[in-house]
């Protein structure tokens, strides 16, 4: 979804998950670990208590001199490799921008019906837009309403956010036009039903004066 320069920021061990960006289905969390990291491990004195998750036990099977640590998930290693070819295919500068490009006209589209972002813009996400839940309206209900009328599912907020904000995905293959202005049509109708007006159709030309623009 947008770059991640780990070497220059000085991350030493970085995570995530196969099924965000990537687009692949959910059970492998790709890893990375810098030389400092390796030195940490390496100086580890006592015994990691987790077998699954001892990092030393997982460098030696994926290393040259393998040793048995786990079977390994074939199926979703091939999933990754068919994920992984599609980005290259696509090419990486061309993803970041289609990503940045359907968070714009999103971002465009809520705020014509008068919905905020729950973070500042230079702190936000492309991938991730967290807004804040229109007053009045009613958190369950609207995200009820969007996922069994129109199959879209959203997130509701988490910890202190919850029922709060709302969290709109826009990673991999969703984050594309059609699903954009399918999302802005649908929560125009759901806020409608609970009294909540926006100026109708307003979300869709913002959002569709954007992708005009490019």
């Amino acid at each position: 979804g947008i770059p991640v320069e780990i070497d220059r920021l000085g991350i030493d061990a970085a995570y995530s998950g196969s099924q965000k960006c990537l687009g692949c289905p959910p059970g492998l969390a790709p890893v990375t670990f810098g030389p400092k990291a390796l030195e940490v491990m390496d100086q580890r004195k006592k015994k990691v208590s987790s077998w699954y998750l001892d990092i030393g036990l997982l460098r030696n099977y994926w290393g040259n001199n393998r040793a048995y640590h786990h079977t390994a998930p074939i199926n979703m290693n091939y999933a990754l490799h068919q994920a992984l070819r599609l980005v290259l295919q696509e090419g990486l500068e061309a993803r970041f921008a289609r990503h940045q490009l359907h968070h714009t006209a999103l971002k465009a589209g809520l705020a014509a019906m008068g919905i905020r972002y729950s973070v500042a813009a230079e702190t936000s996400l492309p991938m991730l837009n967290s807004v804040l839940i229109p007053e009045g309206a009613d958190d369950a209900a609207v995200r009820s309403q969007l996922l069994n009328e129109f199959g879209i599912e959203i997130g509701g907020g988490l910890g202190p956010m919850k029922g709060k904000t709302w969290r709109i995905g826009l990673m991999g293959e969703t984050a594309k036009k059609s699903n954009v202005l399918l999302f802005l049509a649908a929560l125009e109708q759901c806020l409608n039903r609970q009294g909540i007006r926006p100026a109708p159709g307003a979300a869709i030309v913002a959002a569709n004066a954007v992708y005009c623009a490019v």
